[in-house]
C-alpha cells in the first residue's frame, strides 16, 4: 500500500504537488473542459485546509522543450482561482530565482502554479539536476497526476529521490479501482475495448484474458478482427499484418473460456464526415463503405452481456463518437452502463471524454483521468510514478 496525503503532516510545510492540468483550450485560450482541474480539488482543498503552502506543477500540450506562449498555464491559473475562490499566483517559469523567492515568501493557505514543466527538455529526460531544483521548492511531494504516472519524468519520479512522496486522493482512487479490477474483480467481468488500433490493445487483451469472462469489441479495431473472420469490411480502417495476432487472441480466449463478441451490424458511410451518406448494414460491409459505429442489433446484443456483468471496464469508444451520426453506439452503451448495479470503470482519454460529454460521469463507479496510464495498468505494467511513492509501514 502506498502512503497517501492523510499519512503525512503538512501543516506549515511547502507541499509540491504534481497535477494533470493538460486541459483543452479554445482559440481565445479559455479552458473548455475543466474536469481534470476539478479532479484535483479534493487534494488541493485538503492541503489548504490543513495549513499547507501549495506549489502546483503540470504540463500542457507538447511544447517539446521550448517556451511557447500558446502552452502557458495562465488559463489554468484563472480557472483554478475561480474554482477555489482565491488567488492562484502563476509563475513565468518552474525553476529559477524568481520561483524560489516567491515560494520562500509563501504563507499557509497560499497557492502557486508553476509554468509548464515541458518548456524544459530536462523534464521528460528525468534529468537529476532539474528534478533536484523542482524538489527544492517543497518539503513533501504529492503525486496526483495519474495521467502521467506511466512516464518516468523529473516531476513524477525524479523529485521522489529528494522528498517524502505520497499519493494524492485522485491517484489513491485510481490505484484502488485498478487494483480491484486487475486483482480481485467481482464476476462476471466484462471488458469493452474500442478505439482505432488493435496493436494498442493487444497487451491489454493478453493480460486481461485471465480475468475477464466477456470481451466486447467495437471501434475501428473491430474491422481487423472481423476481416480475420472473413467478414466483408468494405473500405473500413484495418491494420495490415495483424491476422496472426488476432488468431492468437481467439485461440487464447477459447483456452481460457472467454467469450469474444464482435459487431453483427454497422453504421456505415461513404466518407469520414458527418455529412456523408450513411446507412445501417448487416455483418458484411459493402465495398466502398466505411464502418463508423456499431449498429442497433449489436447494441442490443452488447447490452444483454453487460446486464449479466458485475464488473465492467471500458477503454475506447465503439464508434466515431466525435461526429453525431456515429455516436449512437457509444451513447447507448454509456447510458445503459450508468444504470447497472455493477463496478464500472471508465478508462481515460476518449472514453472519459465521451462519458463526460454525455454528463454520465457521476453515474460510474470510477472515471479514470489517464488514458495511457489506465491502459498500462490493465496491461499489468508497473507505473513508475506510482512505484516511486513511499510505502505504508
Amino acid at each position: 500500500m502506498k502512503k497517501t496525503l492523510v499519512d503525512i503532516a503538512i501543516s506549515g510545510k511547502r507541499v509540491l504537488m504534481r497535477t494533470d492540468f493538460n486541459v483543452p483550450l479554445n482559440d481565445t485560450r479559455n479552458v473548455t473542459d475543466d474536469s481534470r482541474i476539478v479532479a484535483a480539488l479534493p487534494s488541493i482543498k485538503y492541503i489548504l485546509d490543513n495549513g499547507g503552502k501549495l506549489v502546483l506543477m503540470s504540463h500542457l500540450g507538447r511544447p517539446k522543450g521550448e517556451v511557447k506562449d500558446e502552452f502557458r498555464l495562465d488559463p489554468v491559473a484563472d480557472r483554478l482561482s475561480a474554482l477555489l475562490k482565491k488567488n492562484v499566483k502563476k509563475m513565468d517559469d518552474c525553476i529559477g530565482e524568481d520561483v524560489e523567492d516567491a515560494v520562500n515568501d509563501m504563507a499557509a493557505d497560499d497557492v502557486i502554479l508553476l509554468e509548464n514543466l515541458r518548456f524544459h527538455k530536462e523534464e521528460k529526460k528525468n534529468d537529476p539536476e532539474f528534478a533536484k531544483k523542482l524538489a527544492s521548492l517543497g518539503e513533501v511531494f504529492v503525486e496526483d497526476a495519474f495521467g502521467t504516472c506511466h512516464r518516468a519524468h523529473a516531476s513524477t519520479v525524479g523529485v521522489t529521490k529528494y522528498l517524502p512522496s505520497v499519493a494524492g486522493f485522485l491517484v489513491s482512487k485510481e490505484i484502488e479501482y485498478f487494483e480491484k479490477v486487475t486483482k480481485n474483480p467481482e464476476k462476471p467481468f466484462c471488458l469493452i475495448l474500442g478505439g482505432a488500433k488493435v496493436s494498442d490493445k493487444i497487451p491489454v487483451i493478453e493480460s486481461m484474458l485471465d480475468k475477464v469472462d466477456y470481451l466486447l469489441i467495437g471501434g475501428a479495431m473491430a474491422y481487423t478482427f472481423l476481416k480475420s473472420r472473413f467478414k466483408g469490411v468494405g473500405a473500413s480502417r484495418i491494420e495490415e499484418g495483424m491476422t496472426d495476432t488476432v488468431e492468437r487472441i481467439f485461440k487464447l480466449a477459447r483456452e481460457k473460456n472467454v467469450s469474444i463478441f464482435l459487431p453483427q451490424d454497422h453504421v456505415v458511410a461513404t466518407g469520414i464526415s458527418p455529412k456523408a451518406k450513411a446507412k445501417v448494414v448487416g455483418e458484411h460491409i459493402p465495398d466502398g463503405w466505411i464502418g463508423l459505429d456499431i449498429g442497433p442489433k449489436t447494441i442490443k446484443e452488447y447490452k444483454k452481456v453487460l446486464k449479466e456483468s458485475k464488473t465492467i471496464v471500458w477503454n475506447g469508444p465503439v464508434g466515431l463518437f466525435e461526429m453525431k451520426p456515429y455516436m449512437t453506439g457509444t451513447k447507448e452503451l454509456a447510458k445503459f452502463i450508468a444504470r447497472l448495479d455493477a463496478t464500472t470503470v471508465i478508462g481515460g482519454g476518449d472514453t472519459a471524454a465521451a462519458v463526460n460529454q454525455l454528463k454520465l460521469a457521476n453515474k460510474m463507479s470510477h472515471m479514470s483521468t489517464g488514458g495511457g496510464a489506465s491502459l498500462e495498468y490493465l496491461e499489468g505494467k508497473v507505473l513508475p510514478g506510482i512505484a516511486a511513492l513511499n510505502e505504508k509501514q
